[in-house]
């Protein structure tokens, strides 16, 4: 970590300003854009998989995906993605008294793919551990993290125990029972996580990903998610 820390710390200090800068209206909009894949949380799991490293409750009724564990989970969007595009979804990180109320982990991996079965991200089995994904090429986010203290771009690689770390922020960091309204933009080597109309991370990848598979990811959680669409950018 701390290799990679210093490899990355100047492009982190650099960009911090620009990365956390206000939406312009703009620049954030999928208006007008050709609508790719969606789920209104209706009708049940069938078109996510799931992995959990210790159990819990993990349920899509009522237009709410509903997130409720113990420790890791990851949610996968079955179907491939391919760039250009833009997601969106909104994700609230629950705090009512339950025992997995901790607000933390609102994460996110996207244009995965697992260098073990590359053509068939899920021909690969996966039990939730963290650590179980540091096989996949991948973007990831984790916002809010480590107890709702740091919040980080990743770029995985699919070598195990490398993470490379892009972006490590100390804020912006969740807020209890507050929506966050999340927007990845995957166009070449453009690559950006907004959040409530702020960019968050602004990452232009030489050697991008451009597809693979999206998934939430949280560990020790409550998340009620909603609104989940993928546009053509």
């Amino acid at each position: 970590m701390t290799t990679t820390r210093r490899a990355f710390g100047a492009l982190a200090a650099g960009a911090a300003l620009a990365a956390l800068a206000p939406a312009t209206t703009a620049s954030a909009s999928p208006r007008h854009r050709r609508l790719i894949a969606h789920d209104d949380f209706r009708h049940g799991l069938g078109r996510w998989a799931v992995e959990l490293e210790k159990g819990g409750t993990v349920t899509a009724s009522r237009g709410i995906l509903e997130v409720d564990v113990p420790a890791g989970a990851t949610i996968w969007f079955r179907e491939r993605l391919e760039g250009p595009y833009i997601l969106e979804y909104t994700a609230t990180p629950v705090s009512e008294g339950g025992v997995n109320d901790r607000v933390s982990d609102l994460n996110n991996f996207w244009n995965a793919v697992d260098v073990r079965s590359p053509e068939d991200i899920f021909a690969t089995q996966r039990g939730g551990a963290l650590a179980e994904y540091d096989y996949l090429k991948t973007y990831y986010v984790g916002y809010g993290a480590n107890t709702n203290t740091t919040t980080r771009l990743r770029r995985y690689v699919g070598e195990a125990g490398v993470r490379p770390l892009i972006h490590d922020y100390t804020e912006p960091l969740l807020v209890a029972n507050e929506p966050n309204h999340v927007r990845i933009v995957s166009d070449g080597s453009t690559v950006q996580w907004w959040n409530n109309g702020r960019l968050v991370f602004d990452y232009t990848d030489p050697e991008p990903y451009t597809s693979g598979h999206f998934a939430f990811r949280t560990t020790w959680s409550h998340f009620r998610i909603s609104d989940f669409r993928v546009w053509r950018s």
